[in-house]
């Protein structure tokens, strides 16, 4: 049961004391306060470690489901006797340029915040240890362990977004870089590119419309006045969520112009083909001609039909080498 804990702990005005091995004696101790709250993180719990966690707390059977299964997407209920709330946070790997996305899952009560993590990625640890260094925001309550989670996370988001811009600047001057050589892997790396957006705007989008709620109205077990904090939360979402929409539509402009460019190199190369073709066509034809064996030819007699021959096929070659080079063919 321990090895699911990454902490627990009670919080009495701000200030840190240890958690009892009981959940129901830890959480009664701090209900007993009125000025406590518990805070339990996990990671990864298995259905039957779980469940126990539930039943102390009496968290709502579809939020336990949630938590188990993980793949939800952000989003906000409330319970009767609980707030459940699922965060994306996002990890990117600056070596291989790719995005993944984990899942934080809080329920928030009355005096106690339980948060569960899936996957990498989750700052809870960094949160932690802030709101510990700051009693006075902590002073809130779980409200505070809310709105710091969230604020973490989307601010993370920010940072992401600003590194996928450069990436895409890279990518953008590797595409209209003039005389590039191989571009055989360009459209794949636009197209994966591409996909690391879509899995950004999944943890980023549907996170908007639970921001504006705890933004907005009285949602129950978050303190009325936090409302301005999670309205500036709202307000760096908005900004991560303009970012990603600004990503998607960059990158498919760059593919666009990739593609373009790949039509314009082949029909390029399809008019030297052929400008090739037509010069290698004349002295052929020529040459076929005198190559039929057949006893009376124009000029078969005489000393200057076989330089004359050649002359007017290299004349006839030098002329369409004109013409083509001219027209830009060649």
């Amino acid at each position: 049961m321990r090895a699911m804990i990454v902490d627990c702990a009670i919080y009495r005005e701000g200030r840190r004391t240890d958690c009892a091995e009981d959940f129901s004696a830890a959480l009664e101790q701090a209900r007993s306060s009125g000025d406590a709250f518990l805070w339990i993180g996990l990671h990864e719990p298995t259905s039957r470690e779980f469940d126990h966690v539930a039943e102390e707390f009496g968290l709502h059977p579809l939020a336990v489901e949630d938590a188990l299964k993980a793949h939800q997407r952000p989003k906000l209920e409330v319970y009767d006797d609980s707030l459940f709330m699922v965060l994306k946070p996002i990890l990117y790997d600056e070596s291989a340029d790719t995005i993944s996305s984990g899942e934080l899952m809080l329920f928030v009560g009355d005096a106690f915040v339980v948060t569960v993590r899936h996957g990498e990625g989750a700052p809870l640890a960094a949160v932690r240890r802030r709101l510990e260094a700051d009693p006075d925001v902590l002073r809130h309550g779980p409200t505070a362990v809310l709105y710091a989670v969230s604020d973490a996370v989307v601010d993370h988001y920010i940072d992401v977004a600003a590194e996928l811009h450069l990436d895409l600047e890279a990518l953008e001057a590797e595409v209209f870089e003039p005389g590039r050589g191989d571009t055989r892997h360009t459209a794949g790396r636009i197209y994966n590119f591409k996909r690391q957006v879509l899995e950004f705007r999944r943890a980023t989008m549907p996170l908007a419309a639970p921001m504006t709620r705890l933004a907005g109205a009285a949602v129950p077990f978050v303190h009325e006045e936090s409302q301005p904090f999670f309205r500036d939360v709202s307000d760096h979402l908005t900004r991560a969520n303009e970012s990603v929409e600004g990503l998607d539509r960059l990158v498919s402009d760059v593919l666009s112009a990739h593609l373009a460019q790949t039509g314009v190199r082949q029909n390029d190369d399809m008019r030297k083909i052929s400008a090739w073709a037509a010069m290698a066509a004349v002295p052929t034809m020529v040459a076929g001609v005198y190559g039929m064996n057949f006893e009376h030819m124009p000029e078969l007699r005489q000393p200057w039909g076989y330089p004359a021959v050649v002359l007017l096929m290299a004349g006839v070659v030098y002329g369409l080498y004109r013409l083509f080079k001219r027209r830009g063919w060649l």
